[in-house]
């Protein structure tokens, strides 16, 4: 007997197959009326494949009575209620550590772009705009100074890629980490000051919510630039909005935001920000990878009773 799967969304072909291949899959997202469905036949799932946009709610859990095992595509957990899963004793595995690399490349392409100007340079050629005047005098990146919110899994692989750049870093987490050679900030407001460039690569939820407040962005200040690959709901965009019209910061590449897939318009108008569609870990080898790590921490938790990569 294969194992009773729900399936909150589609992953990409080769894990749905795979999925299929191994379990008793439900797709939830083909059911018209989904509240019933689980009403109805809640009780024969053991696991649930979700992602990290939808996650798992206390409430969907109660759904599932004999829900035994989440295994989430991606490293997010915003929208999972850990503590519920905790607390019911669910197993939840995630994929972390096989994003990194990929996250990492495009805060540094964010970083790029908004500096030199490479976004907002192909259209002023596209526009037409180059045979009139050479384009303005953009910003170096090579020996400037890159703090960085959040420096672990993510963070640290960004470090190194500065490193590249002969870029000097400090970071801020909660607390001071022992195995780093990089100096510590007391406060997101005091790297701010002292950075050129602000990397937001933190986890999210409420802990952090707005945390990059107008008051982080005036430390900032008119030289530096903000890049956010972490959750948006990390920043205030109206505060950044209106320090990016106002050139309060000189610019900022975001790939994230609060209530994405929807954008603030104000974003648009503005030639200093790089704006991407979430898509950091959108790769074809990261995303397989990831979907090899649902896949593993299934049969590890089926097999063994533990998932291989915990989120609890």
């Amino acid at each position: 007997m294969k194992h009773r799967l729900l399936q909150q969304t589609r992953l990409i072909p080769q894990a749905d197959t795979a999925l299929r291949e191994r379990y008793d899959v439900h797709p939830l997202w083909e059911e018209a009326d989904a509240d019933a469905f689980l009403a109805r036949h809640g009780g024969e799932f053991a696991g649930l494949v979700t992602t990290s946009r939808l996650g798992a709610s206390d409430a969907l859990m109660g759904k599932l009575p004999n829900l035994r095992v989440i295994s989430n595509f991606g490293v997010g957990l915003d929208a999972m209620d850990v503590a519920a899963a905790r607390r019911r004793g669910i197993a939840v595995g995630y994929t972390p550590e096989v994003l990194n690399d990929c996250v990492a490349d495009t805060a540094f392409a964010l970083l790029m772009d908004v500096s030199r100007g490479v976004s907002a340079a192909d259209r002023y050629v596209r526009r037409g705009e180059w045979l009139r005047a050479p384009y303005p005098l953009t910003h170096r990146v090579s020996g400037k100074r890159l703090g960085i919110f959040g420096l672990g899994r993510i963070g640290r692989v960004i470090a190194r890629r500065a490193q590249g750049f002969d870029m000097e870093i400090r970071y801020h987490n909660r607390r001071p980490a022992a195995d780093l050679p990089y100096a510590y900030e007391n406060s997101l407001i005091d790297l701010a000051r002292w950075a050129d460039y602000l990397v937001i690569a933190s986890t999210g939820g409420a802990e952090t919510r707005h945390i990059v407040s107008a008051e982080v962005l005036d430390a900032l200040g008119p030289q530096g630039f903000l890049i956010n690959i972490s959750r948006g709901g990390n920043i205030d965009e109206a505060a950044l909005v209106r320090a990016l019209q106002e050139k309060r910061i000189a610019g900022a590449g975001l790939d994230v935001f609060e209530q994405e897939p929807r954008v603030p318009e104000a974003f648009f108008a503005l030639d200093n920000v790089v704006l991407l569609p979430h898509v950091a870990s959108a790769t074809h080898e990261t995303r397989a990878d990831m979907a090899q790590l649902v896949l593993d921490n299934l049969e590890a938790f089926f097999r063994t009773g533990a998932v291989k990569v915990s989120a609890l």
